[in-house]
């Protein structure tokens, strides 16, 4: 079995906007402080949120996603790279889809979170609060034109699957030959709306069951009460986890993390006493299929970490 992955994904305030510790409203220095210390813990990706504004409402299309502001996201990348080694994963896979071409053209991450299905969220977790929702739509002509731009930027793309019906497109692109194995695909589990897959260990078995032959699987859960122990069948099951802030900000049941470090040290106590090891930057790259590439950043071009 190989080592374990870990994704820590910091920055969001739309499933629990009361978390007091969460650094997004603090501004980008404490957001990019909270990844520099997930990475010090053992989290190999770095799953990012740059600048962005979720729709206020239902657009005439249906649509309801996010607009980027594209240099911060540069910005951030930068501000992370310039001090630690660490994969680059641009998230909001619900952001507007000519913008995030533009985006990878001009700051190209090693990785591109991208859903196989379509976006269908309710953020309700608290319920003292308005639920933010997203809609959209994504084509299979939509899901080619990713792969064949991530292919000519050198990018590798993070499969979001929330349902098995991520992995029937995924296999379709892979049969097309614009999806190079190994691919690599998250499972969503507990993530409420219409794209739901429930946070049970035998979810976890039946996803796994029906991967594309040769995917590298990780896993993300949004459900307090189930996070831990969903995540803990998924490192049993061999594959990899994501955990933060954006996913679950409770350390155990309604205690607040009070930094994202916490959360990857408790998903690295959990994987040793399991008897997986942490994948360090560079043996998830080997994993994965990535090469160790420079960034494109708003000063040029800067190597990872001390590179």
């Amino acid at each position: 079995m190989d080592k374990l992955i870990i994704t820590v994904t910091c920055d969001s305030d739309s499933a629990f906007p009361g978390n007091p510790h969460n650094p997004t409203p603090k501004g980008m220095e404490t957001v990019v402080k909270e990844y520099l210390g997930g990475i010090d813990a053992g989290a190999a990706i770095s799953h990012i949120h740059g600048p962005r504004k979720l729709d206020d409402a239902p657009q005439p299309d249906g649509s309801r996603l996010s607009s980027l502001e594209i240099p911060g996201w540069g910005k951030m990348q930068d501000m992370i790279l310039s001090q630690r080694d660490t994969i680059m994963q641009f998230g909001i896979a619900g952001g507007r889809f000519n913008q995030r071409k533009d985006l990878i053209r001009t700051y190209a991450p090693d990785m591109l979170s991208v859903a196989f299905v379509a976006h269908d969220e309710c953020f309700d977790y608290d319920p003292s609060r308005v639920p933010k929702e997203i809609y959209g739509i994504h084509s299979r002509t939509e899901l080619e034109e990713y792969c064949t731009l991530c292919n000519e930027l050198g990018i590798k793309i993070e499969v979001e699957a929330f349902h098995t019906g991520g992995f029937w497109n995924a296999q379709r692109m892979i049969d097309k030959g614009v999806l190079p194995q190994p691919v690599w695909i998250t499972c969503f589990f507990g993530w409420k709306g219409g794209a739901w897959t429930p946070p049970t260990a035998d979810a976890v078995l039946y996803m796994k069951s029906h991967l594309p032959k040769g995917a590298n699987w990780n896993a993300s859960t949004m459900d307090p009460a189930e996070h831990w122990k969903v995540l803990t069948a998924v490192i049993a099951a061999g594959g990899h986890v994501r955990v933060g802030m954006e996913d679950n900000p409770f350390v155990r049941p309604g205690e607040y993390a009070r930094t994202n470090a916490e959360l990857v040290d408790k998903i690295v106590k959990i994987s040793r006493e399991l008897g997986r090891e942490i994948a360090s930057p560079d043996e998830a790259r080997e994993i994965i299929g990535l090469n160790k590439k420079a960034a494109k950043t708003d000063g040029g071009i800067k190597r990872y970490g001390n590179s």
